[in-house]
């Protein structure tokens, strides 16, 4: 598919281009943070429980007396730090498993699936609270657990698609002229998995935002008081009647993102020729 057909998929498709609206305000939104927050995130601002909608603050203020609109925005940087960097190793470093497993066959391959297979095995809940609990409540803990979670699924997409490539004509002319298998992998597979490599990270992304939250809101994630949506839920729950805002604030944002997410990953994989609803959903 061309550059302009892909262009016009991702710019033009209605659900597409709320997608990367919403990905992109997000995006720039925690990125340039630290240039207009008007308080710091752990920072005593006012009295607790300021109602949203005064001058100096915006979104109010929390049970502690700490700007709402600082620690959301903070929060946001901390759930897509995690996510996206967690998913890109996953994606990375089991991508580079999955093609060499396909391409070399045999004894590895079955001991790279027989791995995959007993991770998978094991309930996602309780392979992070092992894990949380042998090594602490930190974002570098969470961001490697998170890594290590959707690193198999990825793997095993990948792989299968990489085992229709291995048949082809081009690697099997490599193959003939002498190359290695690190440069028929690196030069001949990689380059056409990317498109599904791709796909891979924005969809698991999404659901790794959801994963962040959820742990911090079971106590599993991010400790205080760093700033992070779902411990922000979990801590407004408290005071949902007096504070809704408290609740409704980060569930929104959490929300957008997700929602933003998954329409880019569609018009994405539209894009690109992928069935995304499918085959990358398992």
């Amino acid at each position: 598919m061309s550059e302009r057909s892909v262009y016009s998929v991702l710019t033009y498709t209605p659900g597409t281009t709320i997608g990367v609206g919403l990905v992109a305000l997000h995006l720039l939104g925690a990125l340039l943070a630290p240039f207009y927050i008007p308080y710091g995130e752990t920072q005593l601002a006012g009295f607790p429980l300021l109602q949203p909608g005064t001058a100096e603050h915006l979104l109010g203020t929390d049970v502690l007396g700490r700007d709402y609109f600082t620690r959301l925005v903070m929060g946001g940087r901390t759930s897509i730090f995690v996510a996206m960097v967690g998913v890109l190793g996953a994606v990375v470093i089991g991508g580079m498993l999955a093609i060499s497993a396909a391409y070399i066959g045999g004894l590895f391959d079955d001991a790279v699936m027989r791995i995959v297979d007993t991770k998978l095995s094991i309930p996602g809940i309780l392979f992070v609270a092992l894990f949380v609990t042998g090594f602490g409540r930190s974002v570098t803990v969470l961001t490697v657990v998170i890594g290590l979670t959707y690193m198999p699924g990825a793997i095993r997409i990948i792989r299968s698609q990489a085992l229709t490539l291995v048949p082809l004509g081009y690697v099997k002319a490599a193959r003939l002229r002498g190359e290695s298998a690190l440069s028929v992998i690196v030069r001949e597979l990689t380059p056409n998995v990317m498109e599904i490599v791709a796909v891979e990270f924005a969809l698991r992304t999404s659901s790794a935002i959801l994963t962040v939250s959820a742990l911090s809101f079971l106590g599993l994630g991010i400790s205080p008081p760093t700033p992070d949506w779902g411990l922000m839920v979990s801590d407004g729950v408290r005071q949902i009647y007096s504070a809704p805002w408290l609740v409704l604030l980060p569930a929104f944002f959490i929300s957008t993102l997700v929602i933003g997410l998954n329409f880019a990953t569609d018009g994405l994989a539209n894009a690109l020729g992928l069935d995304a609803a499918r085959g990358l959903r398992r």
